[in-house]
């Protein structure tokens, strides 16, 4: 039977990265987490699932994946974030295809967001991601953020279950994810010489919105879907005004050199 390696990237993740490590115990062979020099109580939290732990400077999320995957002492390799659990039908989806993982180099599952007060069952479901594969085939690309798994002639199967993702706990988590994210996301558009013109901001956004809210069927999920439409809204607008700014004027951190 092939033994799977568990990759987990933490910082500061007191609050839930032990509903995480539960989670795969019942699946995985091994646990190896790769923090980010955490100030809280993360890795006394890990020590108590694993000693495979190793600390290092943040690298970007697809740098940071691929080091986690590269200390792991399997080929076969699962990947979750903090905030997220195997639910138990995932589990047992994973077991039973346990003992014929080399028949595929990659498996897909949906993820589920648990948004403030409730789950969100269209907005951004199912929201498929590829997190257990072989790395002898597979591996996470270089991206500062929205990393996803690459490959030469990569098969992807989709297995039953889902990646439940406990995100945002109140709007302010999500406002602070929005800067945060934005930033990292518009450097990313200048790095790739990506043209943002004055009408980029609105137009990105607006289609953002009527995606999430009207074809994925949001306004099924609630006022929780109407939020998330409308901060998707903003997080597209803010990305994007911030790299057409940054193209046409400068970025502020340059400025001060």
């Amino acid at each position: 039977m092939p033994k799977i390696s568990a990759c987990i990237i933490s910082f500061n993740e007191e609050k839930k990265i032990e509903d995480c490590l539960k989670s795969i115990i019942p699946v995985v062979d091994e646990i190896v987490v790769i923090d980010s020099l955490s100030t809280d109580n993360t890795l006394e939290i890990a020590k108590r699932y694993t000693d495979r732990i190793h600390s290092l400077p943040f690298a970007g999320y697809g740098k940071q994946k691929n080091l986690a995957v590269e200390k792991a002492s399997h080929d076969w390799v699962l990947n979750l974030d903090c905030d997220e659990r195997l639910s138990p039908e995932l589990q047992q989806s994973i077991l039973e295809i346990k003992d014929e993982l080399d028949r595929n180099n990659a498996y897909s599952m949906a993820r589920k967001t648990f948004y403030i007060y409730r789950w969100l069952n269209h907005c951004w479901y199912p929201d498929i991601k590829t997190r257990l594969f072989n790395r002898k085939t597979a591996k996470w690309a270089d991206n500062d953020i929205h990393e996803s798994v690459i490959g030469d002639d990569i098969n992807v199967v989709k297995i039953d279950g889902d990646i439940l993702h406990y995100s945002f706990d109140s709007f302010s988590d999500h406002l602070n994810t929005i800067d945060k994210f934005t930033e990292i996301s518009a450097n990313e558009l200048i790095r790739k010489n990506r043209k943002v013109s004055i009408i980029s901001p609105v137009t990105h956004a607006s289609w953002t919105f009527i995606k999430l809210y009207f074809l994925k069927r949001g306004f099924l999920d609630g006022f929780a879907g109407f939020a998330v439409a409308v901060l998707s809204y903003m997080h597209a607008f803010i990305k994007y005004s911030k790299a057409y700014i940054w193209q046409k004027y400068g970025h502020p951190e340059n400025s001060k050199q």
